[in-house]
């Protein structure tokens, strides 16, 4: 029975909200205008430090490493103020645990406010290994960085799930099998696609 490796924002919770709140604020620190929810959803899935060059950028202006430390500083202390799990995905974690199967979590996110958020919504103790974007010199689509989780949850293979490209990638570039799933951040090219997580377990369980 393959272990399944999950990413995070976009695939088990909804955080733009909170995302985009701390985006905005640092904007506003040096009088931009903030962003709407929707622009900033198309900026997740890279990392801090993509996001905060990509919502200047919006503005005309240039992400500086002073933005990305009070980034990481707000998002830290106000990750969950409206951050929720995706309908089904608690659930669905729950049944391929008790199936047996090993679960991880590869994602771009620093490991700081993955933890904190993993925590506070209850999800930290289905994950065997949980391997967040400055865990590895490497981040998605980079494969060594899936490969990193891997190699925490002591197996050779697994299914990749996720909602961005880099997900897919990251798969591919190990030879994995992987399932996007539509209700996230991203649009990808995939063989396996799921539009609930009822239809995400469909697709792990037809693949072993």
């Amino acid at each position: 029975m393959l272990a399944v490796v999950f990413d995070l924002d976009g695939t088990l919770i909804d955080s733009a909200p909170d995302i985009a709140a701390v985006l905005n604020r640092i904007l506003a620190a040096d009088g931009h205008a903030g962003l709407s929810l929707d622009e900033v959803r198309a900026m997740i899935g890279d990392g801090a430090k993509q996001l905060l060059e990509r919502g200047f950028a919006a503005r005309g202006a240039q992400a500086e490493p002073r933005h990305l430390a009070a980034f990481i500083a707000d998002y830290q202390e106000n990750p969950v103020r409206e951050t929720i799990c995706y309908p089904g995905m608690e659930a669905a974690l729950a049944r391929l645990k008790a199936e047996g199967r090993q679960l991880g979590l590869c994602t771009n996110k620093p490991a700081g406010p993955t933890t904190r958020i993993l925590d506070e919504l209850g999800l930290t103790s289905y994950f065997a290994a949980i391997t967040g974007g400055d865990s590895t010199p490497y981040k998605k689509p980079d494969p060594r960085h899936l490969a990193a989780t891997l190699a925490a949850m002591e197996v050779s293979s697994a299914i990749m799930i996720g909602d961005h490209p880099n997900d897919m990638d990251a798969a591919a570039g190990l030879g994995l099998e992987a399932v996007f799933v539509s209700w996230g951040y991203g649009v990808a090219a995939a063989t396996h696609t799921a539009s609930t997580a009822q239809e995400m377990l469909l697709r792990i369980a037809e693949m072993g």
